[in-house]
């Protein structure tokens, strides 16, 4: 039985129409270029759909859809259109891919396509590169600018430890902030490249001063010297089973071995900006061995994510 979607497109445009009006208000008025603007709002349309700058990515959460492939692109493209109307740019602005998110960190490391369509946007006063077919995600979470803002602020002659890096933004701002050194650390070598990248198109890249480590950042984490590093800036995966890992790691059961070890690495008065994407986390306060440790969520949470949320974000202060 063929799949009739046509008469419920009305009803995603006019959605669509009035969401992104109101966060392009929003928007404007605190110079954000790259901003989501709609999240899940109808089931029968369960895109996250992001503008950067003046191109379009709209990601599909995977479901049980049941139309036949043919349908399902058929559906995409009329999705696309109207995405390109409401927005009144070039349909081939417009980017469309299918969120399959499997367990562990794989998913965000598994390559879908060679196409290499890249942009620079620009965030904060500085620019980054973002692919919009490749990967899973687009290089730039939108969800930590704010995050990202306070590192830089606090910065200025601290030496800066970014773990689990992905494509360097907080490495980036903590380096056009002035930081006496930047260490960059993650699994994955594409990554580390693109954060060089994004350190070099910044004009930020001093390999004297920034250094980015290839390893199972578990492991580099395990042997990190004590009292080395003022910031440590700290987004693990929920969970991870990668087969570069002797171990699995999961973040609710594991946050506070972990904790103990940056702790540990953190000089006296150090700080930890420490976050992850687990729905239901909850930090076990009394087993970490500071009292100085704030709930930032919700000062991190930007106008385009309210309400909309799921990861946790705190500092994590040594004595």
């Amino acid at each position: 039985m063929q799949y009739d979607f046509s008469q419920k497109l009305p009803m995603f445009e006019n959605r669509l129409r009035k969401m992104y009006k109101h966060y392009s208000k929003l928007a404007r008025r605190q110079e954000v270029a790259c901003f989501r603007f709609y999240d899940h709002d109808l089931p029968e349309f369960p895109f996250a759909i992001e503008l950067y700058n003046n191109v379009v990515h709209a990601a599909e959460y995977k479901r049980r859809h049941g139309m036949e492939d043919e349908e399902h692109e058929a559906w995409l493209e009329a999705c696309k259109g109207i995405i390109a109307t409401v927005l009144e740019i070039d349909p081939a602005n417009v980017f469309m891919k299918v969120r399959q998110r499997k367990a562990g960190r794989q998913g965000q490391y598994e390559k879908f396509s060679e196409e290499r369509v890249e942009r620079i946007v620009p965030e904060g006063g500085l620019n980054f590169i973002i692919n919009l077919t490749d990967y899973l995600d687009t290089g730039l979470f939108l969800d930590h600018r704010i995050t990202r803002n306070m590192v830089r602020e606090e910065a200025k002659g601290k030496r800066v430890l970014n773990l689990f890096c992905y494509t360097g933004s907080f490495s980036v701002y903590a380096a056009h902030g002035g930081a006496a050194s930047v260490t960059s650390v993650d699994l994955s070598k594409t990554y580390l490249n693109w954060a060089k990248r994004n350190m070099q198109y910044n004009k930020l890249y001093d390999d004297k001063k920034h250094e980015f480590v290839h390893a199972d950042v578990m492991e580099v984490i395990r042997d990190l010297p004590a009292d080395t590093f003022d910031i440590i800036v700290c987004d693990p995966p929920t969970f991870s089973n990668s087969k570069r890992m002797d171990e699995t790691f999961d973040v609710q059961r594991d946050h506070v071995a972990l904790l103990k070890q940056l702790l540990k690495a953190c000089t006296d008065g150090g700080r930890i900006y420490f976050s992850n994407n687990y729905r239901n986390f909850e930090l076990d306060r009394d087993k970490i061995p500071t009292p100085h440790i704030q709930d930032i969520t919700a000062a991190t949470t930007p106008f385009d994510f309210q309400g909309r949320l799921h990861r946790k974000c705190y500092i994590i202060d040594k004595l």
